[in-house]
């Protein structure tokens, strides 16, 4: 038999571990968040039932259960609680420009956009205004994608190189930043009134600054047909310098397009005048329609914010 001052060792012994392997399971355990739950207002519609109007349905979130983006919480939404809600997604990293919807009155890409962590304030998401509508956020781009075929957005050249490829000054190249990277996700041209105005002939602020890509293009020889298929009433000249697509309270560019900064490639001899305002890919591509094809802009400021009142010289508009 053990002696009472061994036994009493042991229980020390035994003790002591005992407590180290609490402490050891409590440091591992990890920390339980409080819940912070946030309501999203989604809107949801069904072709399959037509008789039923488009409504908001509301989904609460725990947002420390969520991941930190709109998109996450589309997904979690989707796989976790309603599989019927519907909405377009791929790359998730604000490069393809497919989930590109209205959040809080905001056209942005879900994957890019930060959720509000106010759990008292609800998040409100739309699919892109003014737009026909296939289910759920689902907009139907067929026509905006039919405008962008119409500018024809691929290289033409009449005399190709007997080999290897095109070549291009790093001038020439650089006058392209800010144009090429477009990722038409159709947020700048469904935030301009003018195009829901007009959308069936009016091309909008997307596929206008690509029609200027191409113009703009050294290696393109069709610059003169690209500008006369712009030359209507309704194509180039319905922008109303709204400014919606270069509003960031309205329209986010997540790649922060502007085509006006190209304008200083344009010859120098229309000096002091709009090329350094901050306008709209829109606009920017009027200013250079009429100098290339040989309008005429008149500008103002009516107020102190700069406002500019544009007179198209052709149309009288």
């Amino acid at each position: 038999m053990l002696a009472a001052s061994t036994r009493s060792a042991f229980a020390r012994t035994n003790l002591t571990r005992s407590f180290a392997t609490t402490a050891r399971a409590a440091q591992a355990a990890p920390l339980q968040k409080p819940v912070l739950e946030k309501e999203f207002k989604i809107y949801r519609w069904n072709p399959d039932e037509p008789s039923k109007k488009p409504t908001l349905q509301s989904y609460k979130l725990d947002l420390n259960q969520c991941g930190p983006m709109i998109l996450d919480a589309l997904i979690k939404i989707k796989n976790e609680i309603d599989p019927t809600l519907t909405f377009r997604r791929s790359c998730r990293e604000g490069i393809c420009g497919s989930c590109a919807m209205n959040i809080d009155g905001q056209n942005t890409l879900a994957c890019l956009c930060r959720i509000d962590r106010d759990g008292g304030k609800n998040t409100n998401i739309y699919p892109l205004p003014h737009m026909y509508i296939v289910k759920d956020l689902v907009p139907d781009l067929t026509l905006f994608y039919k405008q962008y075929k119409s500018i024809q957005p691929w290289l033409q050249n009449d005399n190709p190189p007997a080999q290897g490829e095109f070549l291009q000054s790093q001038e020439d190249r650089k006058k392209l930043d800010g144009l090429y990277e477009c990722i038409l996700c159709a947020c700048c041209s469904t935030s301009c009134p003018s195009y829901w105005w007009n959308q069936d002939e009016y091309l909008g602020p997307a596929t206008l600054m690509q029609a200027y890509r191409w113009i703009a293009d050294s290696r393109d020889s069709h610059g003169e047909e690209r500008k006369e298929r712009l030359q209507n009433e309704l194509s180039l000249y319905r922008c109303h310098t709204i400014f919606n697509c270069q509003s960031r309270f309205l329209s986010f560019c997540i790649v922060s397009l502007n085509c006006i900064y190209r304008l200083a490639y344009l010859p120098q001899s229309y000096p002091n005048t709009f090329y350094h305002q901050l306008l709209c890919p829109c606009l920017s591509a009027y200013f250079i329609n009429l100098i290339l094809i040989g309008g005429q802009a008149s500008y103002k400021s009516t107020h102190s914010g700069g406002y500019l009142g544009i007179r198209n010289s052709r149309s009288g508009t």
